[in-house]
């Protein structure tokens, strides 16, 4: 198992910038596959940015050319940069662990990102 704990988020103006980390309490090089998911009030949670073992990135076709996803393999953190945030942005912002070979699958608690002015 694995615990995530998401940080980082807060009110921010539009066009502003958040960077939101997710520190695990293991190692996650090469088993896990991470995600970032958010859930906007009253909208099902969607997938916005992946990263694998092999350090390949995806995005959300609303986060492309904003939002960076990467990860620090020694500090078992992974972190969402987010750029050139509109109130579309706002939700909560979920980390996730795919355990690649056993298929585990684990959540951080979330952290808010607002947006607005």
């Amino acid at each position: 198992q694995v615990q995530l704990v998401e940080s980082g988020g807060g009110l921010v103006q539009p066009g502003g910038s958040l960077r939101l980390s997710c520190a695990a309490s293991r190692a996650l090089a090469g088993i896990y596959e991470m995600h970032w998911y958010r859930q906007a009030p009253g909208k099902q949670r969607e997938l916005v940015a992946t990263i694998t073992r092999g350090g390949d990135r995806s995005y959300s076709d609303s986060v492309k050319g904003r939002f960076t996803i990467s990860r620090d393999n020694a500090k078992n953190t992974v972190f969402l940069q987010m750029n050139s945030l509109n109130p579309a942005d706002t939700g909560v912002y979920y980390c996730n662990a795919f355990h690649i070979i056993t298929r585990g699958d684990y959540w951080g608690q979330g952290t808010q990102v607002t947006v607005s002015s």
